[in-house]
C-alpha cells in the first residue's frame, strides 16, 4: 500500500534552516507529483509547495516563496523540502502528499503522518 514517511523536523532558531524528507513506497514515485502542506495549531492545513513528477514545474505558497525549495530524488523515492530563513510563523506540522496536484489539500489522495517543525524567536 501507499506509504509516505516524513522526517527531518525539529526545533530551530529563527533564521535557521531545516531539510525535511519524505520517503515514498507502494507506488511508482517517478510518475507522481508530490506536495507539501503544513498545519499550525488551531489552523487549517495549508499548501506549502508542489513538484511535478518530472521536477520540471514547482509551485510555492507566497508565504514561503524564495525561502523554501522542493527537490526530489526518484532513485531514492524521496522528495525534500529545504527550508531556509525560517520564521516563528513557519512553526507547524509538515505533511507530504501524493496522488494529486495543485494547492488544494482535497486534490491529494495520500498523506504522510507529518513531522513537527518548531521555530523559536
Amino acid at each position: 500500500q501507499v506509504q509516505l514517511v516524513e522526517s527531518g523536523g525539529g526545533l530551530v532558531q529563527a533564521g535557521g534552516s531545516l531539510r525535511l524528507s519524505c520517503a515514498a513506497s507502494g507506488f511508482t514515485f517517478s510518475n507522481h507529483n508530490m506536495g507539501w502542506f503544513r498545519q499550525a495549531p488551531g489552523k487549517e492545513r495549508e499548501f506549502v509547495g508542489a513538484d511535478t513528477w518530472s521536477g520540471g514545474q514547482k509551485v510555492y505558497a507566497d508565504s514561503v516563496k524564495g525561502r523554501f525549495a522542493i527537490s526530489r530524488d526518484n532513485a531514492k523515492k524521496t522528495v525534500y523540502l529545504q527550508m531556509s530563513s525560517l520564521k516563528p510563523e513557519d512553526t507547524a506540522v509538515y505533511y507530504c502528499a501524493a496522488g494529486g496536484w495543485g494547492t488544494e489539500r482535497t486534490n491529494y489522495a495520500y498523506w504522510g503522518q507529518g513531522t513537527q517543525v518548531t521555530v523559536s524567536s
